[in-house]
């Protein structure tokens, strides 16, 4: 049999795994590595060599579209349509399960799937039921402590309230919402990996079916599945013990270790390590040969990497060229990191490349206002990959409708959106009433508020929470309405309700909205009044109007080559040749939580290397010796991770006098005595924590220059410094 068109063009490791016998396999994939080619022919191999039938096989992706690249894949190796072979998301084909086996599964024939809205607008109908007030029992913080549990495999009943009365009432709408998902023959996303699992847990003639059916199953991205979802597998694949003689699939896990990212999901890095354990004959393949960025890319990768401890181990090479070094820019401040990125931008399009080819990565939301600004500036179209540009993200707009109310009552638009944002028991009923009146008098719905609270129409809470707003309004406008523009912007995030209601929920997203609230104050102090194209406006309507123009632009929209613009997370799978990883400083990259929690700052880690093994020919690192964040002014010390990174892999880059100056940085493993080196944290007694960043001159005569937390950038000499490794 010719088996070339599966094997030619692999390499020897990509070919190990291709042909291996059935069997339990893991391979660790490195990034850039091949690792959906090796997936796609190792299909086509089982199908052409192993003469399994594609009805056996089971693959499961972490996306649709990478579902539907598979399959097509897998066709064209094998030159015609492959049917019967289930290909999908662990959703997807969970939902494909239920709805074949909806009576064994307790479901009505025709149940129905809650997207995430439909799911918090049920929670919040549970916590009416429950007359439990919906300021204390916030309904996105119920709906992830719903989902959590569930993605652990615990139902209400599985879970010991310990106690703890909060715990308690938890449970107790956990159970309730339960009954009314129950009730109304519908299921939430969590609830369809669960509900299979449990369908195959108890159910002996199903799990012997589809353990005779599915001979092989092939994970993809094995390091992103969550506890119920390596359950769900464990329970397909065939029984270690043999006491289910020949039955089960061959499990084929795809993964790497050094890009588990999504702790903060759920997602548990230690699955990957548990397949080895509950399955000790497995076969370990390690795909190291990287195929797309340089070998300083990847060495700079792989020794940041290394201080990772738990690992599986592996080291990216290339065949390809050795490449340009990593450029560290030193920013003054945030705009000033800015600008050096745009400009660097411009000046490789002049080169003739495109915009798509570049990617602006960094760690938080908040931090891509003040490139959008620049690239509009400058007029350069670009796409906020994942998520919304800054002015459309719905924090911003909450914000910014109170502002508007706070400049224009007659803004029916703005007191739609927050006259129950955050909830305050004005529902509905008690909106449409206003929309209905405010037509009939041919006014604003303010003034039909106004006119509507001394009517003996409402009820009295409703009544009472309709002019609680109205005075809340009253009172933020008087207060403000001489203060400067950002104290304005601050004292209504806070005063409104916002900055506790998003501070409240739970999760990255959260903290994340949070941040975006805060960024939103510091674009008011840095918002240049003169620059408006009206100035006969005051400053806060010139600042809405601003806003309201940089979210409607939708000049990206139109283009496809566009600048990228990402967080970390979001750029996971990605790759571009020039690639920018901005805010790498202590405090914002790593995080000031992961610094203190040693699990944390390890998947920051590998979060940074994720960023770096995105690019292809050209990596530029930047941070900023000041950097203002939550309305302060911040001196943070260049982030731990840049010194991980070998100095001869970086181009320190700096300006001065209008020319651009390059230097080496010193090396990580550089000594300035005393067991100090270059990438430190020490402690002085003055200065407080700080890190090591340079050093000079031997004996009594060193020096190491330190960038304090707090008091910047300082060259101590050794001898006196009395310096305190931490």
């Amino acid at each position: 049999m010719d088996v070339s068109h599966i094997l030619d063009g692999l390499n020897p490791a990509q070919r190990e795994a291709v042909t291996a016998p059935p069997g339990p396999m893991l391979v660790l994939a490195g990034a850039g590595s091949g690792k959906t080619r090796v997936l796609v022919h190792r299909m086509a191999w089982l199908i052409q060599v192993e003469g399994v039938s594609p009805f056996s096989l089971l693959a499961v992706t972490f996306t649709n579209k990478a579902a539907s690249e598979m399959r097509h894949r897998v066709e064209a190796l094998q030159q015609m349509p492959v049917s019967g072979m289930w290909v999908g998301t662990f959703h997807g084909l969970a939902h494909r399960m239920l709805r074949t086996h909806w009576k064994e599964a307790n479901l009505p024939q025709a149940f129905q799937v809650l997207d995430s809205d439909d799911q918090l607008r049920m929670v919040k109908r549970v916590l009416r039921t429950l007359e439990l007030d919906e300021t204390r029992w916030i309904p996105k913080m119920i709906t992830g402590f719903i989902n959590a549990r569930k993605d652990e495999g615990l139902r209400a009943q599985h879970i010991d309230s310990g106690g703890d009365p909060v715990q308690q009432q938890l449970l107790r709408i956990y159970t309730a919402y339960e009954v009314a998902c129950q009730r109304a023959g519908v299921v939430d996303f969590a609830e369809l990996l669960l509900r299979t699992l449990e369908l195959l847990r108890d159910n002996q003639e199903l799990r012997a079916h589809y353990r005779s059916r599915f001979r092989h199953v092939l994970v993809d991205e094995f390091q992103d599945t969550n506890t119920i979802q390596y359950a769900w597998v464990r329970l397909l694949a065939k029984d270690k013990s043999g006491q289910n003689g020949n039955t089960g699939a061959h499990l084929f896990i795809v993964g790497d270790d050094d890009q588990a990212i999504y702790g903060w999901r759920g997602a548990r890095v230690e699955n990957i390590h548990s397949f080895k354990k509950d399955f000790p004959d497995c076969l370990m393949v390690r795909l190291e040969q990287n195929y797309r960025s340089t070998s300083t890319i990847l060495n700079a990768a792989n020794a940041l990497i290394s201080r990772n401890d738990d690992r599986l181990g592996k080291n990216l090479w290339t065949q390809g060229e050795q490449g340009e070094p990593i450029q560290l820019y030193a920013a003054f401040n945030e705009q000033d990191e800015a600008r050096y990125v745009i400009d660097s931008i411009k000046r490789w399009l002049e080169q003739g490349n495109a915009r798509s080819d570049v990617a602006i990565l960094y760690r938080s939301n908040a931090q891509s206002r003040l490139f959008e600004e620049q690239l509009m500036m400058d007029g350069l179209p670009y796409r906020v990959y994942g998520g919304l540009r800054f002015f459309e993200r719905a924090e911003i707009k909450d914000a910014l409708a109170y502002l508007r109310l706070l400049a224009n009552r007659a803004d029916d638009g703005s007191f739609e959106r927050v006259i129950n944002q955050p909830t305050r028991g004005i529902g509905n009923k008690t909106v449409e009433q206003l929309r209905e009146l405010a037509k009939d008098m041919n006014t604003s719905m303010w003034k039909a508020a106004e006119y509507l609270v001394q009517q003996p129409g409402l009820t009295a809470r409703a009544g009472n929470a309709l002019k609680g707003f109205l005075q809340l309004v009253e009172s933020m406008q008087q207060t403000v309405e001489k203060l400067p523009l950002h104290e304005q912007t601050e004292h209504v995030i806070q005063h409104s309700g916002l900055l506790t209601h998003y501070s409240q929920e739970k999760g990255e997203k959260a903290e994340a909205r949070v941040e975006n609230l805060q960024e939103l104050v510091n674009a008011a102090r840095g918002f240049d009044f003169h620059n408006s194209d009206v100035i006969e406006m005051d400053m806060l309507t010139a600042f809405l109007a601003h806003a309201a123009l940089e979210a409607g632009d939708a000049q990206a929209e139109a283009w496809e080559d566009c600048v990228q613009l990402m967080t970390l997370h979001s750029a996971k799978g990605l790759e571009f040749p020039l690639v920018f990883i901005c805010g790498v400083e202590e405090g914002l990259f790593p995080s000031e939580r992961a610094r203190s929690e040693g699990g944390r700052l390890q998947e920051e880690r590998r979060l940074c290397y994720v960023g770096i093994t995105r690019a292809r020919q050209h990596l530029v690192l930047t941070y900023a010796e000041r950097r203002r964040l939550y309305g302060k002014d911040y001196y943070p010390m260049p982030s731990q991770f840049l010194g991980e990174i070998p100095s001869e892999y970086i181009q320190d880059v700096r300006f001065g006098s209008g020319k651009q100056v390059v230097r080496n940085t010193g090396s990580v493993q550089q000594s300035a005595g005393n067991g100090i080196m270059i990438g430190q944290r020490v402690m002085h007694q003055k200065f407080g924590e700080g890190m090591v960043t340079n050093c000079e001159g031997q004996g009594s005569h060193a020096r190491v220059e330190v960038n304090f937390r707090n008091s910047g950038s300082k060259w101590l000499v050794l001898a006196y410094a009395n310096l305190q490794l931490l």
